[in-house]
């Protein structure tokens, strides 16, 4: 793998990581190099910038580092790589980062903390299975040969990465085929034919027709999938992660809408782009602006042009909405919210995030319907399409049949079913 491929894979199972108890303990490289690469990406903005420390103390906390030991740690783990400078006063100076070059870095610290080869293992499985799915057994022979583990530690080691969630598995028998979330980043086209010629006619007739309005919308509101669809069809792909589901929270709920994978796809490899979700968080953002906000606290009518702006260096606002539905993105620093006495006005810190919501916007109209069905409400979170899927697989009443998975799946791996 390149650098930044592996620290996306790094990132990703550094989420894992945290969603586990005592874990950290057992991937200890991939967890500070996790921790410290997500600190860097949300303190980083694409020129050089100055942070207090407060601010500094604060965006840990949205990571869920303790600030009295992780932060600490994760800090200096950045002035070994020589991205930071921390003054006396707690204050940090960070260099102008790019995602690319955030996951680099990981990369750089998970090899300077002596990782050991289990965890290389695991990253090197993550990435054989989300080119193409494969068998347990083959996939165990695959990592005894290259990280020379014998197969009591192998089998172990593929065991507790489909617990914790590096990879995922179609069923629970002796020989499962593996895969993970980011199947559909790569290959997209092909992949996809691949599914639909595994479906019935019907299920063929319906997926034509959501692909046909995802594409024309650039986001569809899941109530929309569900209705085209049906539940059993929808509930496959999503498992499977065919679509990205992302969800917009406020004091009404979570409301859930679906992207392809391929639309973010426009600059870089997928599974860089991903690593962070910025991109979808501020298209989610945008699209809940267009579809929900009144013309008195500030509709978004132009997305085109907004974002055209704020890629420029530009300023847009004063208006009410901005200090409520940016958030999530204020807290990541995509964005920098400005309060005014009439309103709140915003600039774009991370421009190639920018660059990849306008790419999506533009390749689809970004209508009113996109999140028709969502109440009037402040955006306040943000839950990518990875920790949905996560979510979405422990809801088992309404999990595909291991059977289905296992014709979807084995479809993008031979072109047939079993």
């Amino acid at each position: 793998m390149d650098k930044q491929t592996m620290g996306a894979w790094i990132v990703h199972h550094g989420r894992k990581i945290n969603d586990n108890t005592n874990v950290a303990a057992e991937y200890g490289a991939i967890d500070i190099a996790a921790k410290s690469a997500s600190l860097l990406s949300r303190m980083a903005a694409s020129d050089q910038d100055e942070l207090s420390n407060e601010l500094v103390i604060t965006l840990g906390k949205v990571g869920g580092l303790n600030p009295r030991t992780e932060l600490k740690a994760c800090l200096e783990e950045l002035k070994k790589q020589k991205v930071i400078d921390v003054a006396n006063s707690g204050a940090v100076s960070v260099l102008g980062i790019t995602t690319n070059s955030a996951l680099s870095h990981a990369t750089d610290m998970f090899n300077r903390n002596a990782p050991d080869s289990h965890e290389n293992a695991v990253l090197d499985l993550s990435e054989k299975v989300s080119q193409a799915p494969i068998n347990r057994k083959l996939a165990s022979e695959y990592i005894s040969d290259i990280h020379r583990l014998p197969n009591s530690e192998v089998s172990e080691l593929i065991t507790q990465a489909s617990t914790i969630g590096f990879i995922d598995s179609d069923s629970d028998d002796d020989d499962p085929l593996l895969f993970n979330g980011n199947l559909f980043r790569r290959d997209t086209v092909s992949k996809s034919q691949k599914i639909l010629s595994s479906l019935n006619s019907t299920e063929q007739s319906s997926l034509i027709s959501f692909n046909e309005k995802l594409n024309l919308q650039g986001a569809v509101h899941i109530k929309v999938a569900e209705k085209i669809l049906g539940q059993t069809l929808l509930s496959k792909l999503r498992a499977a992660a065919f679509f990205d589901e992302n969800v917009v929270s406020n004091e009404a709920g979570d409301h859930s809408f679906i992207t392809s994978p391929s639309s973010f796809h426009k600059f870089s490899n997928p599974m860089l782009d991903d690593a962070f979700d910025h991109a979808k968080a501020l298209v989610s953002a945008l699209c809940y602006g267009v579809s929900v906000s009144s013309s008195s606290r500030g509709r978004i009518w132009g997305v085109e042009l907004i974002l055209g702006k704020l890629i420029r260096g530009g300023t847009v606002g004063p208006v009410p909405a901005i200090g409520k539905d940016y958030r999530a993105l204020e807290l990541e620093r995509v964005v920098r919210i400005i309060p005014g006495n009439y309103g709140f006005s915003m600039q774009l810190l991370k421009r190639e995030v920018g660059e990849i919501a306008l790419q999506v916007l533009q390749n689809g109209s970004a209508n009113n319907t996109v999140l028709e069905n969502v109440p009037s409400a402040q955006v306040t979170a943000y839950i990518g399409p990875e920790a949905a899927r996560t979510r979405f697989k422990k809801k088992k009443s309404i999990q595909p049949s291991s059977s289905q998975m296992r014709t979807l799946l084995s479809s993008v791996r031979s072109g047939g079913g079993l």
